[in-house]
């Protein structure tokens, strides 16, 4: 099913949604609220058009997108392989003018994400996974595969993390590596993108996030070689057995807390 020519389109619909987005994220706004007039609505919106016109272009697979999030668990339970879209990640790097926000991507066959495409249009990044097959990095049309990078004895550990304070369960989990840590601060899906390309070794998820946040940045992580599993103990979150996060499972698509690694 996923052929070179639909991986090539999902890619090129990620840029043309990132396009979208662009043509609002450069106006002089001053209305941030997420209300049904704000240009951050605005942007989500075209987004979401744009990719859902694309993805039914070439699919006939179900779509679930943050901004369709009103799909009943009755008919979502029925799916064994579908889209998962994320129009656009990073509300306060949008907001911020930072340029971390992204375009997500993915497509889930029995609850594994096993294909994502993560766009982040202002730093002209794409990032491309295809489990069993690699992952790979766009830079300004440059192609480079991707993979994430062990801790050897000694290094300092770099930990993915908030720029803000850091919470007693994230404390908990640093002092549980053996040696030096360092905050590698990044917003919006790209925080799971850097542990799949080397520049960080764990990105540790002790908050809310929703199915669509992490679907297609999940399926560049695996592909590229790291694992994302579920932390149930914080102190333990290393731990060999840890089960993989998963999609679809359930009534809600909120995620437990996770730990990316490689």
């Amino acid at each position: 099913m996923l052929t070179d020519k639909l991986i090539q389109s999902i890619v090129d619909l990620s840029h043309q949604a990132g396009d979208k987005i662009m043509e609002i994220y450069q106006k002089d706004f001053a209305i941030y609220e997420k209300s049904d007039e704000s240009p951050l609505t605005e942007a989500d919106l075209a987004a979401h058009n744009c990719i859902v016109a694309g993805l039914q272009a070439v699919s006939e697979l179900p779509i679930l997108s943050e901004e369709s999030a009103s799909i009943s668990w009755q008919e979502r339970s029925s799916w064994q392989t579908y889209w998962l879209v994320d129009p656009l990640d990073g509300t306060k790097e949008f907001i911020k003018k930072n340029g971390e926000f992204t375009v997500n991507i993915a497509l889930i066959d029995k609850g594994v994400p096993v294909f994502g495409v993560v766009y982040a249009p202002v730093l002209e990044q794409t990032y491309v996974g295809v489990v069993g097959q690699g992952a790979y990095k766009i830079t300004a049309g440059k192609r480079a595969d991707i993979t994430p990078k062990q801790n050897t004895s000694g290094e300092t550990w770099k930990v993915v993390g908030s720029r803000s304070h850091q919470s007693p369960e994230i404390q908990a989990l640093l002092e549980s590596l053996p040696g030096e840590t360092e905050l590698v601060a990044m917003g919006s899906s790209l925080k799971l993108c850097l542990v799949a390309e080397g520049a960080a070794h764990l990105y540790p998820r002790l908050g809310p996030t929703s199915e669509w946040d992490t679907g297609a940045a999940q399926a560049v992580v695996e592909a590229a070689g790291g694992k994302v599993t579920i932390i149930e103990d914080a102190a333990n979150a290393l731990k060999e057995n840890a089960a993989p996060l998963r999609y679809n499972q359930k009534d809600s698509v909120l995620n437990p807390f996770f730990l990316v690694s490689c």
